[in-house]
């Protein structure tokens, strides 16, 4: 069943942005800052692939990251602000949003105040949940938006840049084209694992509230 969702994901993934180019890079990274189960660190990184064969430019392909991220932070900023805890508490769970994700966020926010916004989109875990305690407090939408991007730009460059020069370097290497014909391939792998260590994480903390419960 998991490697069945994490086969359709990275498939997902692979054909939007081939399909849709940078809006597809919005599209993924608005959807993946809206706690559903799309991880920045395969989008990104395969848009670097794209990249490296000049079918895009790293610069715009950060920015159209960034966009996404706003896009998808701010639908959950709405969930927090109108439904609060409660609301997320109970239909979370549908999107592998798990309390002890949320109890995490809660505790940045508190701690570091509306800045964090910014130090979390850098943070492979907090960044996708900082967005609802930030609209459950009901931060100014402008900072939020702006410390979102600001945030998310660098992390969404990085990844990109690593994929690049992944690909590059395939690109250039006669031995590796031997053993693997196309890039899917070793995306794929990679795919796998991120998606697959993704799920398990989370599934690992609804089966812990379930059995607290």
């Amino acid at each position: 069943m998991i490697a069945r969702i994490i086969e359709i994901l990275s498939g997902l993934i692979v054909a939007t942005i081939s399909m849709l180019g940078y809006s597809g890079i919005v599209l993924l990274m608005a959807i993946e800052s809206a706690c559903i189960p799309l991880p920045s660190e395969i989008i990104m990184p395969f848009s670097g692939y794209l990249v490296s064969t000049g079918q895009m430019n790293l610069w715009a392909a950060a920015i159209a990251g960034a966009v996404g991220c706003v896009l998808g932070s701010l639908v959950a900023y709405a969930v927090g602000m109108f439904g609060g805890r409660p609301l997320i508490e109970k239909y979370g769970r549908y999107v592998l949003v798990s309390r002890k994700d949320l109890d995490m966020a809660d505790r940045w926010f508190a701690k570091r105040g509306e800045i964090i916004v910014f130090v979390s989109r850098l943070l492979p875990a907090i960044r996708t949940f900082i967005a609802f305690p930030a609209g459950v407090a009901r931060m100014n939408v402008k900072r939020f938006v702006i410390y979102t991007f600001a945030g998310s730009f660098p992390w969404c460059l990085g990844l990109a840049y690593v994929g690049q020069k992944l690909g590059e370097k395939w690109n250039k290497d006669d031995t590796l084209k031997i053993w693997f014909h196309r890039f899917d391939f070793l995306f794929g792998i990679a795919a796998v694992l991120v998606i697959g260590w993704w799920v398990w994480r989370h599934l690992g903390h609804l089966r812990e509230e379930r059995a607290d419960a």
